[in-house]
């Protein structure tokens, strides 16, 4: 329990010793974001009835931020681990892989949650948000961020060089993160590319996190969940495999 807690410890002053790189600098990227949008669109689009567009935007662009740093996180943590060498510590310690696991997992949640809640304060000041459901919002920021920082985790020990890294992120994690329905309700999309937006996971995260606040969905919360709980294990069980054989950690 020590050499978790030490390793935890480890991964989250990481990430707070570069606070203004880590946490205040999405928190801005994510600001603008919202900005730009809410000067566009608030005065022609109404994704729900009685919900401005901003107000239906910004649980989209906190779960945004909330997943692309959890996986930032999980991931630089690993390839720079293996690149500088010293990956080999965590390696020989008797830290089991379930305990190497759980410490760059959580870690990467908190600096989530962290960037995530930043957010969401901000726009409090500015935007009334209601919060009709939060123990909706509470379980899926938690299972989505968990969901991103195992994707951070394989991302980082498959790559061996920092652009695999960024190719992971700029082919695969970007393009499910914007077709996630953050900006747009699927509704308002053709119905081929509704079907496609039914097969990314990354919408059932979104769609659940702002049932949370407006208590209205694309789809019933209870399938979103079950498919995130479903996806979470599956990435997990794959993470701990690479993990427990040592792939391309060990060679």
């Amino acid at each position: 329990m020590t050499g978790f807690l030490t390793l935890l410890y480890k991964e989250l002053l990481r990430f707070w010793k570069v606070g203004f790189q880590t946490i205040v600098a999405p928190m801005v990227s994510t600001l603008l974001y919202l900005l730009i949008f809410f000067h566009v669109l608030e005065a022609h689009v109404e994704a729900y009835p009685g919900v401005a567009y901003t107000a239906f935007l910004i649980p989209g662009l906190v779960m945004m931020a909330v997943i692309q740093n959890a996986f930032a996180n999980a991931s630089s943590s690993m390839i720079q681990s293996k690149i500088s060498g010293n990956i080999v510590f965590i390696l020989l310690s008797p830290l089991s892989y379930h305990a190497i696991f759980f410490a760059y997992i959580i870690a990467s949640i908190v600096r989530g949650l962290l960037v995530g809640l930043g957010v969401y304060w901000v726009t409090l000041f500015f935007f009334d948000i209601p919060l009709a459901q939060p123990v909706w919002s509470i379980l899926f920021v938690v299972l989505g961020s968990a969901i991103l920082s195992a994707l951070g985790l394989i991302a980082g020990i498959w790559a061996d060089k920092f652009d695999q890294l960024a190719a992971f992120q700029n082919f695969i994690i970007l393009p499910l993160t914007f077709l996630s329905g953050v900006f747009y309700t699927i509704h308002s999309l053709p119905a081929g590319w509704q079907y496609f937006s039914h097969l990314n996971p990354f919408f059932y995260m979104i769609d659940g996190f702002r049932y949370g606040f407006f208590g209205v969905s694309d789809i019933s919360p209870y399938i979103s969940l079950s498919i995130v709980a479903i996806c979470l294990v599956a990435i997990s069980m794959l993470t701990i495999r690479m993990l427990k054989t040592g792939y391309k950690l060990r060679h």
